[in-house]
């Protein structure tokens, strides 16, 4: 079978090198100390999206700094009066945004609150994006792109405000009355998978009600493998930087730690539904693999609960990975998770 990375039974057993700072936790609860100060203020406009079986929504809320995240609430148009739906909070792919309003509504098709999180200072791949990141780093030395965007220090670094974003988009998602607070779902493919994870780390401890987490092919993964080994997409713009900026090696990866998908997903408590393509040559099997591996194993806030959690494996895909059919699996998946 070809391969671009380990072998499978290595991959099962794979874990990460990355050690995360003895400050970590201290660190994030410091930021979602400050960025949960800042009311909410949650918002939705009925908009016309021309789909007489889909009702959407335009809706912002405050993000990292109050700065004001866009999204789309999509909810199916026959619901039942009073009745509270489970949600589905989508997180999108890097360099993509929420796109248009009709764009993606699947999960609303299926009888969910589908909320798809705008990505702030993205939007300029496949998919639109309505955010901007205004923060003052935003200007500093970088590479094309997003990964090296306030890399200089931990508290300046792009991923810090899209994790705190991607944090308060699942308080947003659960303040709407058509929504079951206690049913949330969590998803996304490649960024999106990453933020997921990301977002149900954070969560963990401070926001009940989240029902599993769905990480397809996830980004944001094993860093130091994933900068070293993958050979397309994002990954590779922290080492042409690097390349340039050879005095800062060290220091970037002392930022990157804390931003780490595999620190993060073992402090998830939420079931998940990994997938991973052994093809993949952007986030690399063996960086998936360090996630799932560690997933849920030390949650220093809920010691002894260690939830379910399985992957799903695409021998002979790359990053598409299971598309069509790995959304099918998901959708079994979410409808029994919510059987009596």
């Amino acid at each position: 079978m070809p391969t671009v990375d380990m072998s499978l039974e290595q991959l099962r057993i794979y874990t990460s090198v990355a050690t995360e700072p003895e400050d970590f936790d201290v660190f994030w609860d410091a930021t979602l100390t400050e960025a949960r100060a800042i009311p909410l203020m949650p918002e939705a406009t009925p908009v016309d999206n021309l789909l007489p079986l889909i009702d959407s929504f335009d809706v912002s809320f405050a993000g990292y700094g109050g700065d004001r995240i866009r999204g789309w609430l999509h909810l199916p148009a026959y619901r039942s009066p009073g009745h509270r739906l489970p949600a589905v909070v989508q997180y999108i792919g890097y360099s993509g945004g929420r796109g248009l309003v009709q764009q993606d509504t699947t999960w609303a098709q299926a009888g969910y609150a589908h909320f798809i999180m705008d990505t702030r200072g993205q939007g300029y791949g496949g998919i639109t994006g309505d955010t901007a990141d205004t923060h003052a780093s935003a200007g500093d030395v970088a590479h094309p792109g997003l990964m090296t965007r306030g890399l200089a220090s931990k508290e300046d670094y792009y991923y810090r405000r899209l994790y705190v974003d991607a944090f308060r988009a699942i308080e947003t998602v659960q303040s709407f009355p058509e929504v079951d607070a206690d049913k949330v779902f969590l998803a996304g493919i490649s960024q999106g998978g990453g933020l997921a994870l990301a977002a149900a780390g954070l969560a963990a401890g401070r926001l009940d009600g989240i029902r599993a987490v769905l990480a397809d092919v996830p980004f944001l993964q094993d860093f130091p493998r994933a900068i070293h080994l993958a050979q397309r997409g994002p990954y590779p713009e922290i080492a042409a930087f690097l390349s340039r900026h050879r005095d800062r090696c060290e220091r970037t990866f002392e930022v990157l730690n804390y931003f780490d998908g595999v620190h993060l997903a073992r402090r998830a408590t939420a079931p998940a539904l990994f997938s991973v393509a052994l093809l993949d040559d952007v986030c690399p099997p063996s960086t998936v693999f360090a996630s799932y591996n560690s997933y849920g194993t030390e949650n220093p806030r809920q010691l002894g609960q260690t939830p379910a959690k399985s992957i799903d494996i695409y021998h002979f895909n790359g990053h598409e990975g299971g598309q069509e059919h790995h959304w099918v699996r998901q959708l079994v998946y979410l409808n029994k998770s919510l059987a009596p």
